[in-house]
Order: structure tokens, then sequence, then C-alpha cells
């Protein structure tokens, strides 16, 4: 280990990956992300590394050369997107660059991966990652490659024997899912909104995984309207008993910020309080049961301004053992610079006035009229039994 440093993987590039004027997944999100590390510091107490693009043959851990052909051609000339691999829709339209730009992101994740098992860093850190929706053979969800996925094959292309594989955005980690479904080396746990009420409908807690891999699929399908309290519960009440029993080499966590009440796309009722807190949970388990190897991800979220950069500026600070204080002021030159951008007044602090608390689950006990404890139940009873644990 060459100083147990945390590596922060960035390139102003990444903020290519552009679909264009009016769609959600808008790339200011992560240029004012990187700008509020700096205004804090944060950029000086980490190693920041910029990776090359992913290649074809590192592309073809996760997805099919005639996906990727399909990418590439639509990127030279968007008007031939093809929409059988979904490309040209509304969720994935096809622009000039589309390749470059997810390979290059792509790229960030798979070095981070390398980083952290090679131990030329115990964490890292790349927060334009995250784009967990895509399938090996088409683009989904705002997302062309997936980065995450990558990352976890990458690892286990290495040497790695078990990864853990944690998704906290409010959308269901499919694309992960489907990818290490059959492969008993990846534990897959993603807590979302339940499928009734949002995209992409699948995440119920019946999907384990394949018959050679019966439990490593692991979802907690999340009532609307859940808020920090049953959250924070619901992770703590699946998680670390998880990966207590697995046994992971390494952890790749997804941040998706849009579990946040604020956000446009879905409905969770999650602050960025409770998403910092689950940040340090993250940490916390990677060392407990990881040996420290933490790969942290970006993922969605869609309320650019207020949301995005403090939640991932916190778990920068957290990764680099600097963490932010919650009830700091922002600083006045990053609001400055989402004036400029945006024209929307920045956030204040880097809180939002909540201090969640939640009871734990083993203490408190099962409540049968609760839906989100209904939900807890579901996910141990459907996996738990298959890692010799009580549900």
């Amino acid at each position: 280990m060459s100083g147990g440093q945390t590596q922060l993987m960035w390139d102003e590039a990444v903020t290519g990956y552009d679909f264009g004027p009016g769609h959600p997944m808008d790339p200011v999100r992560l240029a004012l992300t990187m700008r509020l590390v700096e205004a804090y510091g944060l950029d000086r107490a980490v190693r920041t590394v910029s990776a090359a693009a992913a290649g074809e043959s590192t592309l073809r851990l996760v997805h099919r050369p005639d996906y990727i052909a399909a990418v590439r051609a639509a990127s030279a000339d968007p008007r031939a997107a093809d929409g059988s691999y979904g490309i040209g829709t509304v969720d994935d339209p096809a622009f000039a660059g589309m390749h470059d730009a997810a390979a290059l992101i792509a790229g960030q994740s798979v070095a981070a991966a390398e980083a952290v098992w090679r131990g030329e860093a115990l964490h890292a850190v790349n927060f334009s990652g995250g784009l967990h929706h895509a399938m090996p053979g088409g683009a989904s969800g705002f997302c062309v490659y997936n980065d995450a996925a990558l990352a976890v094959a990458r690892l286990l292309e290495l040497g790695a024997q078990r990864v853990v594989y944690v998704d906290v955005d409010v959308h269901h980690g499919d694309g992960v899912q489907t990818v290490f479904w059959d492969d008993p080396r990846v534990l897959t746990i993603s807590l979302h909104e339940h499928p009734r009420t949002l995209f992409p409908q699948t995440g119920w807690p019946e999907e384990t995984g394949g018959a050679q891999a019966e439990g490593t699929a692991v979802n907690v399908a999340l009532p609307a309207g859940t808020g920090d309290a049953g959250w924070l519960r619901a992770f703590h009440a699946v998680v670390p008993e998880l990966l207590a029993a697995f046994r992971p080499e390494a952890l790749v966590t997804q941040h998706g910020a849009d579990t946040h009440f604020e956000d446009p796309l879905a409905h969770l009722a999650v602050s960025v309080d409770a998403q910092r807190l689950v940040a340090e949970a993250c940490h916390r388990l990677a060392h407990e049961h990881a040996g420290g190897r933490w790969v942290a991800l970006g993922g969605g979220g869609y309320a650019v301004t207020e949301v995005v950069p403090r939640s991932w500026t916190h778990l920068v600070g957290i990764a680099a053992g600097r963490p932010v204080d919650p009830e700091s002021l922002v600083p006045e030159e990053w609001r400055s610079e989402v004036f400029r951008r945006t024209r929307q007044l920045g956030p204040l602090r880097m809180t939002d006035g909540r201090e969640p608390v939640w009871r734990d689950f083993a203490e408190s006990g099962y409540d049968p009229a609760d839906r989100l404890d209904q939900a807890i139940l579901a996910t141990r009873r459907a996996v738990f039994p298959s890692h010799g644990i009580l549900p």
C-alpha cells in the first residue's frame, strides 16, 4: 500500500456525456460536484487521477461486441442510431461522441477498481460513474456502458473471488444484477423504490440470483414515500449482516442521489444528511469486511444544483478521511459558480437540517402492519437462509 491514499477519478471530459438540452442527466451536476470538492480543498486530500477510456477488450468484459459496434456507429452519426439497442430513445438519445464519453466514464471506474485491488489506493471514488442500468446488449435508463459492472468484472479478472456491490440509488441496479446473476462470486444488493411505482419495474425481493448463485442477488423494494428513518432502518437491517456472511475482498458501492426528497424523477423522501450517513456506513463496512478496499461511484440524481454536488462532496470527504461538517456554510465562490452556470441559487449549507435517527430492526422487532418492515422481512426471508443467517 503506497500510503493508503484515496484516489479521486476525474477528467473534465466526462462532462461530454451529454444527452442534450432538457434531458434530466445534465452534466453540469458533475462539474458542480468537482468545483464543490475543490472549494472545500478535498482535491488536496486525495490523489486526483484521470484514466484512459475503457478499450474494446475491457468493455467486452460486460458488453456484447455487436452492442459496442452499435454505440460506435451512433456516436459517429447519431442519425444512424439503432433503436433495437436502446440507442436513440427518449431516455438514451444518440449524440456525437457518445461512445468516447461513455467509455471514458467506464475507464475511470475500471481504473478505480484496479488501484484498490493492486494496493495503489485504499479507497477510490468516481462520482461520474454508477451507470447501473446499461445491459450487456443495450442502453437503458440514461446509461450507455455499465461502468459499475465493469469495475466488478475487472476485480474478478484481477483475481478477486468475492465482491459485494451495494446500490442505494432510488432505481433498481438492474444492469449489474443481470451481469452477475449466475456468478456466485458477486453479491449484488440494491435498495430502491418499489418496482410497482418506479422504473425499471424490477428488483422484487424474489429476484435472488441464478440456479448456481442462489441468494447472491438481494433486493429491498422500499415503499414510495420512505424517508430517512425507514431508509436507514432498511439499509442496516440487510447490508451489514450479508457483508459479514459473504466476507468480500472488495466493496463497490453506488451512491445515486435521487433518493432525495427534492429529486424530480422518484418518490422517496431521503435527505442529504441520511445519504451522508449511508456513505459513512459503507466506508466503515469496507474496513470491517473488505480490508478497507472500497470503490465508490455516483449514479442518478437530478436535483443537479441543490442535491447532487453536496451528496457526492460528502462522499469524497468521507473516502478521503476529511468529512465535511454538515453545518458548514457552502463556500460563496461555489454558489457564485452555480448561479453563473444555471441561474439558480445554490444551497447555503451542507445539511438539509435533519439529524436522522432510525430504529434498529434486530432490537426493535418486526411490525407486521408496517409496509417498510414488510419489505425488509421479505428480503431477509428471500436471501438470508442462503447465507446461513436467520431471517
